[in-house]
């Protein structure tokens, strides 16, 4: 339905910040509400943030409240998420997801997703 790009990932270090990227092609994004998630290796997908469709409403993981900004352009199809303060533990890839219509922070709802991109914080 839709293609989703993820870039931006790479190495900083603690303290450092980072902005990824997330290009959609291929649907009406504006019709999709769009998340972020990680998955570090032998743990579950885990929910880091969300926006709704006009982007008036954000959702954060504990984790990443007050560290982390969700945003996003519907004119240029495009969500962002800034992470700054980051931290070893925010090490992980980072994929984006789109689901039509309301805006959840449950990975399955979601039904088109990136390729992901690879955040690594050193300690």
């Amino acid at each position: 339905q839709v293609q989703l790009v993820e870039s931006g990932g790479g190495l900083v270090q603690t303290g450092g910040s980072l902005r990824l990227s997330c290009a959609a092609s291929g649907g009406t994004f504006s019709t999709y509400a769009m998340g972020w998630f990680r998955q570090a290796p032998g743990k579950e997908r885990e929910f880091v943030a969300a926006i709704n469709r006009g982007g008036s409403v954000t959702y954060y993981a504990d984790s990443v409240k007050g560290r982390f900004t969700v945003s996003r352009d519907n004119a240029k199809n495009t969500v962002w998420l800034e992470m700054n303060s980051l931290k070893s533990e925010d090490t992980a890839v980072y994929s984006c997801g789109a689901v039509p219509g309301l805006v959840t922070t449950i990975p399955s709802k979601y039904t088109d997703w990136g390729q992901g991109t690879q955040v690594t914080v050193s300690s």
